[in-house]
């Protein structure tokens, strides 16, 4: 199989990044894996979709993430201008939050250039048609009420403000195209004060949501795989694990990249009846791999852009995941290329 990892940078990428996990897992099982990143993209005169791209040498089994990423960053790496319309599965692996600022012109990059390589019969997951509909955290309105927190999506402060009250003055803020945790507030009684600043922080970055405050946040949530809308399961393990805080820190965002902990999971029927109810959305939009954030009996977040973690859930779990969705990815090919016979 003939696989491109589209990610944001190639020379950003990290060892714990589930990119670096899936691409290992790829090119261990003897698979060419190419990796471009979002500015690598031409469209020409012959009316394909090609990208400078980087693999690592042939031949090599990779023990480890970090000596898989040194392989593709050093000297003996394959450089090659592919034409992705000739490949067999391009994965986005892209985060478009993390250009909304710097590179606008990034965000939709993967998405606009996938869709040209799916008219080649190009399976590209997750589906770049579905992603249209996920660019921003207004997906999650689309899946039935019960799994979602009450919400409000605004520019209107004093609305805002309104829909705080209503919640016994404790509600979550946060932008509606962020990730990572940035300007992610929780507003509570004592910040009625500073409640206009956080506001307007927030509304920088566009519209603002407003969500009421799950009260099981306070001990994290867990992140939950799923592959083709079902909860990725191993040998009788899922691909799960929670994210916490270190005790006595006061900041509720359970964001890796705010500081907060990875630990075990337990997989709830609760969870289970979750991902069960947003399956059939998620299977209509053509979402191979998504991460589901629970907290108590609600979703968060659904995340369909690189969702991150898995390599947490394979180290509690004792399982490789990471195998088991290439797996997948296989029989999505294999599938394809029957159709096209």
């Amino acid at each position: 199989m003939q696989l491109a990892m589209v990610v944001n940078n190639i020379d950003t990428e990290w060892p714990g990044y589930t990119t670096t996990a899936l691409a290992r897992a790829a090119t261990n099982l003897g698979h060419t894996v190419w990796y471009l990143s979002v500015g690598d993209f031409t469209y020409d005169g012959d009316e394909l979709v090609h990208a400078n791209a980087r693999a690592v040498p042939d031949g090599h089994h990779f023990r480890t993430n970090q000596a898989y990423l040194k392989a593709l960053r050093g000297g003996d790496a394959v450089r090659a201008y592919i034409t992705l319309d000739q490949l067999d599965a391009v994965m986005l692996r892209n985060d478009p939050a993390e250009d909304v600022i710097t590179r606008p012109w990034a965000r939709l990059a993967g998405i606009n250039f996938g869709r040209l390589a799916a008219r080649h019969r190009v399976v590209v997951v997750n589906s770049p048609e579905g992603l249209l509909h996920a660019v921003n955290k207004m997906y999650l309105q689309y899946f039935p009420r019960e799994v979602r927190p009450e919400t409000l999506i605004s520019r209107d402060r004093e609305l805002i403000k309104a829909f705080i009250a209503e919640h016994d003055d404790l509600a979550v803020i946060k932008p509606l195209s962020g990730s990572g945790g940035r300007n992610v507030f929780l507003a509570q009684p004592s910040d009625k004060p500073n409640l206009n600043q956080m506001i307007e922080a927030v509304k920088r970055e566009g519209y603002v949501i407003a969500q009421e405050y799950l009260p099981g946040a306070v001990h994290g949530d867990t992140r939950l795989f799923l592959l083709n809308g079902r909860p990725l399961r191993l040998r009788g393990r899922y691909a799960a694990f929670r994210r916490v805080r270190a005790k006595g820190d006061p900041d509720m965002r359970s964001n890796m990249t705010a500081g907060a902990q990875s630990v075990p999971a337990e997989v709830t029927d609760t969870m289970l009846e979750l991902a069960e109810l947003v399956r059939p959305r998620l299977q209509a939009d053509g979402m191979f791999l998504v991460g589901l954030d629970i907290v108590d009996s609600k979703l968060m977040e659904i995340n369909t852009f690189s969702p991150g973690g898995l390599i947490s859930a394979e180290t509690f779990e004792e399982r490789d995941f990471s195998r088991e969705i290439i797996r997948a990815l296989e029989q999505e090919v294999a599938a394809a290329q029957a159709a096209d016979d």
